[in-house]
This record gives C-alpha cells, structure tokens and sequence, in this order.
C-alpha cells in the first residue's frame, strides 16, 4: 500500500514538507539583571526588524525553540508571548511560531523613507502611480511659496517592503526644480535624486497625524476600511530657504510608526 495520503479527487499526494526553523544565534546573560526572557525578546525583535528573521522564518514551537536556546519553556513563551502582542509574531497549530512583520520605526528628523527602510533591512520598493506636472492647488502654492495655479510636477507613489505596501507618497515639487523620470524614481529615493541634482536640503516643517482609511486607500495598502493610518505633511527647504518640495503621505499605522528622542529643559 502506497504511503502517501489518498487526495479526494481519487490521485495520490505527497506530503507538504514542513519549513525549516530558522537558524537562531542568540546569546543571554544570566548574571545580568536583565530578565532572561526580556534578552531574549529584545534580540528577537532585533533580528526581525533588522532582516535577519525576514517575514514567513518559522521559530518551531516553545519546547523546541527553548531547548535549541537553552532556556526554560516558560521564559521562550515570555518572551514570544511579547512580540506576539507587538504584532512581530504569530502562533499557528501545527506549524510552531512565525514571523509576520517588523514595524519600521522611523526617526523624526530630514531623512527619506526609502533610505531609513534601506538601512533597517527592510528591502524597499517603488511603484510610481504617477509622474506629471499639474496647476498648484491653494494648499500646495501656499507650502511651496508660489502663485495659485502655478506649475507644479506632481508625483504619486507607493512604498513597498519585502514586497507589501508601507506607505502612499505624494510629492509636489516646483516645475523645473530637476528631471525626475519614473524609471529613475522606481530605483531610488527622492531625497537621493535631489542631492545628486545639487539641491542641499537644509530643514523641514513637518506635522504628524492620523485618521481612518477610505475604501480606497484601504485597497492601496492592503488595509480594511476604517483601518488606522499615520499621516505626514513635510515642507522641506534648501539651504538659501527656499521650499523644494512638498509631501503628503499616509502609513499604515499596523506596521509603521514614528520614533523620536524627548530631552528635559533645565
């Protein structure tokens, strides 16, 4: 008798093959006064937003993960049990625990999305939805100190990661400022074109927001409806003051957010 299991259309199928666990290297210190499950989950989170446990990389379930790491079943379940609350991670039946997606925490300072997700691991992609110049609206002749109906290039984009939408970016620059083709904005980030152009980018203007998703933005960013986004509007000058550049842009709040430093005033 064959020992692969009878499909029901009456054929013979094979077994799928369970993933592999990822291989882990991680070190604790049990002299610190750290908790050893917070070690732990601190290098876990580490390793996720940093690459290193890309999305789908399957931890096997907490017995197995606490005798390849040495350590008690309570504290690896500790430890998971955190990133699972964080979104990070996942538990499925039958498989053990997997990895679902890093939040990208980006910095409030001058930097570009797509360098900040370049340099957290987080392989970024572009797709320009659109590219062309546009009479200037009210609100964007105001940010970018020009006349209503002016000229502006107008483009749209949407910010991939590990090939899932992050992020919807519009830009309004005024025209002329440099030539920005599509296939070059796919490649790149827009900040980078705009430094080799010779523009130095010297401050910005920013406000940080939030609001629900419509049905359509909900569709760009693969979020239901009514999901929770971060919203950004950035004015940002050149070195003689001029505005450069003006963007409005949404996050999808599940797997992005903004990180920043507080300092005490004597």
């Amino acid at each position: 008798m064959s020992d692969f299991p009878v499909s029901l259309t009456g054929g013979y199928s094979r077994p799928v093959p369970k993933p592999e666990p990822a291989s882990l290297d991680f070190a604790v210190d049990r002299s610190s006064p750290v908790p050893l499950y917070y070690q732990l989950a601190q290098q876990l989170e580490s390793a996720i937003e940093h690459g290193r446990l890309a999305p789908g990389s399957l931890l096997g379930n907490e017995i197995e993960l606490a005798g390849r790491l040495g350590l008690s079943r309570p504290t690896v379940r500790q430890a998971i049990q955190s990133l699972v609350d964080k979104g990070l991670l996942v538990r499925r039946r039958g498989i053990g625990t997997q990895v679902v997606h890093s939040q990208v925490k980006r910095p409030l300072e001058l930097s570009s999305l797509y360098d900040d997700l370049q340099a957290a691991g987080q392989s970024p992609a572009t797709r320009v939805l659109r590219n062309e110049t546009e009479p200037a609206s009210a609100e964007v002749a105001a940010a970018l100190g020009i006349a209503e109906g002016g000229e502006v290039q107008v483009i749209e984009r949407l910010r991939l990661t590990h090939g899932e939408p992050m992020a919807y970016l519009c830009n309004y620059l005024p025209a002329e400022l440099l030539d920005l083709d599509s296939e070059r904005l796919e490649q790149t980030g827009l900040y980078r074109l705009m430094r080799a152009a010779g523009i130095t980018l010297h401050s910005a203007r920013q406000a940080v927001g939030a609001r629900n998703a419509s049905a359509q933005e909900g569709e760009q960013l693969t979020e239901p409806e009514g999901a929770a986004l971060l919203t950004m509007q950035r004015t940002t000058y050149d070195d003689t003051g001029r505005a450069v550049e003006y963007g409005t842009h949404i996050y999808r709040a599940s797997r992005y957010a903004f990180e920043f430093q507080l300092l005490v005033r004597p």
